[in-house]
């Protein structure tokens, strides 16, 4: 690898052992549809797709078209794409352009879809999307008959196929919650009106990650695996551990400088930080322009040379300082590990930032490297 300022790792041997263990969750014939939104939780689509496709799975899904383009052109040319956000009417073009199934939960914007794909003299997949509790997107569950009935007359439109319906969990995490059971009610009642009503019945899926860790119940037709192919947790931490799944992006730089500076000598903006004794500091070339928060000031901590060194004064834009006074040698060019799945887990830094998994994962920068390792 050449020398860089620094790097996320993505492990790829990772990736592959926890699409292995979610798919050994699966009942007979159920699909695993890889969500890739959000440039795969960060980990990069056109870097992590070779591998997925490797494992065998046939079926993904995104935020937005440009999302869908992208998977595209990392080679997934025939593999069914769906849309999970809404899509405005002048970008439904590129739906048909790149042959994406974007979420439909009205009738005229289908109607829109359908003359676009007659002109272009073919059929655009759709996925319908039912909103059953989370109160985002979709026909509105309570709404049985209404529902039903622009169900069927987008499935009569010429040019349309209907290749999924759907809904989505708000509180799949939470065993045994009433509010899943209800959606879980709701959902049903709608797929016996459509059978009721005649309408071909589509696939079927409900079920997220949490669900696939702790429902195995719902799996239906697909499941839509995303944040927990990359290792990220989306259940209660105490069943974490006993899940096998491995975080698969790491974060690392190295030591720009080291320097001693004496007792009562405030550090960085602000002087938020003065030392209490004669301390080496060494400055560490990240900052919150790389999605290294700068909630992290005075609380967080790296590794350096296998031992812990917590940072000391505000992280600025491009860079921070930590106190190795404990740790023997160090010096410029050190390794550092920043996140490295362990004392340093991704998990670990939602903790302390009271942030979400993905919330981290997303937001280390474009300015960061995603290097690929197997």
């Amino acid at each position: 690898m050449e020398p860089v300022r620094t790097a996320a790792v993505i492990h790829l041997d990772r990736l592959a052992a926890n699409v292995e263990n979610i798919k050994k969750r699966l009942g007979p014939g159920v699909a695993l549809t890889a969500v890739l939104k959000g440039d795969a939780y960060g980990h990069g689509i056109a870097g992590v797709y070779p591998t997925l496709r490797r494992c065998g799975v046939q079926g993904y899904a995104v935020a937005y078209w440009e999302e869908g383009a992208a998977l595209r052109a990392a080679g997934a040319e025939t593999e069914p794409i769906h849309l999970l956000a809404p899509i405005m009417d002048g970008e439904l073009s590129k739906c048909v352009e790149y042959r994406l199934a974007p979420s439909i939960f009205s009738v005229e914007q289908a109607k829109k879809l359908d003359e676009l794909a007659a002109a272009a003299g073919t059929a655009a997949p759709v996925q319908i999307k039912i909103d059953t509790g989370m109160r985002r997107i979709g026909f509105d569950a309570d709404d049985v008959s209404g529902t039903v009935k622009a169900v069927a007359e987008i499935a009569a439109l010429p040019h349309i196929h209907i290749a999924g319906l759907f809904t989505h969990f708000s509180r799949a995490d939470e065993l045994d919650c009433p509010e899943t059971e209800k959606q879980l009610a709701r959902f049903n009642a709608v797929l016996e009106a459509l059978k009721a009503a005649g309408v071909d019945m589509p696939p079927v899926h409900v079920s997220n990650s949490p669900s696939i860790l702790l429902r195995p119940e719902v799996q239906m037709d697909a499941v839509r695996g995303g944040d927990v192919l990359f290792g990220l947790c989306p259940v209660d931490e105490d069943k974490w551990p006993g899940m096998g799944l491995q975080e698969v992006m790491t974060w690392e730089t190295y030591v720009a400088m080291v320097k001693t500076v004496p007792a009562g000598e405030p550090v960085g903006y602000g002087g938020t930080y003065v030392t209490k004794r004669e301390t080496r500091i060494a400055t560490v070339p990240v900052g919150f322009c790389d999605g290294y928060s700068r909630r992290l000031s005075n609380r967080g901590k790296v590794k350096i040379r296998g031992q812990l060194a917590p940072i000391i004064g505000r992280v600025c834009m491009d860079q921070f300082m930590v106190d190795v006074t404990d740790i023997p040698g160090v010096a410029a060019g050190d390794r550092v590990e920043l996140l490295n799945g362990e004392d340093l887990s991704i998990l670990w830094m939602a903790d302390t930032l009271d942030a979400n998994v993905d919330e981290i994962v997303c937001g280390v920068t474009k300015r960061v490297p995603r290097i690929y390792v197997d």
